[in-house]
């Protein structure tokens, strides 16, 4: 996946740090009709749709034997089991979306972060942490979506997924979400400007500033 001008972003935190809420405001605030176009990566799981979810939009839905099929077929970037069901990310999706230019954001967790990063070293990983553990607590009950055992289930994994912080490029603690989402916007910017990239966006302009006389 060599000479691709758009940016992979690998964004990974417990469930209830605000991940999903950074990536959403991040998108409409820029999206793909910006100057430099972003769009989140649509994976496959084999859980099932919260309220409101819409298949194709949030997630792809399929069953087990599906995404099982997908896996045998190589389909995937990546994909882990989380709580007993699948999630997985297109490879070719991602590829392309690169290859034109769009930036991607990967909502995944740390296991599904290794796999891209042996496949693509380049890409930038991002770690999302809650201001404290009574916050994250807080965050997960007010959803009002699970039951006191799975909250509790989630809290245990996420002091098992937060002690993987330190195999990203970057940490995010997020306390104050405006201040979260402008050091969010700060690293994709710093990764846009890298000379890798701009020697691929700006590679008519660079060969005449250096053959000048």
């Amino acid at each position: 996946m060599a000479s691709l001008l758009g940016n992979l972003f690998i964004l990974a935190a417990p469930s209830g740090a605000g991940k999903s809420s950074l990536i959403k405001a991040l998108m409409e605030k820029h999206g793909e009709n910006a100057p430099y176009p972003m769009q989140v990566s649509v994976s496959h799981t084999t859980r099932a749709p919260r309220p409101g979810e819409v298949d194709g939009e949030h997630y792809h839905f399929v069953s087990r034997e599906q995404f099982e099929s997908l896996i045998e077929q190589g389909v995937f970037f990546e994909w882990a089991e989380v709580f007993g069901n699948y999630y997985g990310t297109s490879r070719v999706t991602i590829e392309q979306t690169l290859h034109r230019g769009i930036d991607v954001f990967l909502d995944i967790d740390w296991q599904g972060a290794r796999q891209v990063k042996k496949l693509l070293p380049d890409a930038c990983g991002i770690f999302i942490l809650p201001p404290s553990v009574d916050v994250l607590r807080e965050r997960l009950t007010k959803r009002g979506q699970d039951s006191d055992d799975v909250i509790a289930a989630r809290m245990r994994e996420a002091v098992s997924e937060m002690s993987h912080y330190n195999e990203f490029d970057y940490l995010l603690v997020n306390d104050d979400f405006a201040t979260a989402l402008q050091e969010l916007e700060a690293i994709v910017c710093a990764q846009r400007q890298r000379t890798s990239k701009q020697d691929i966006r700006h590679n008519v302009l660079l060969a005449q500033l250096t053959s000048a006389k």
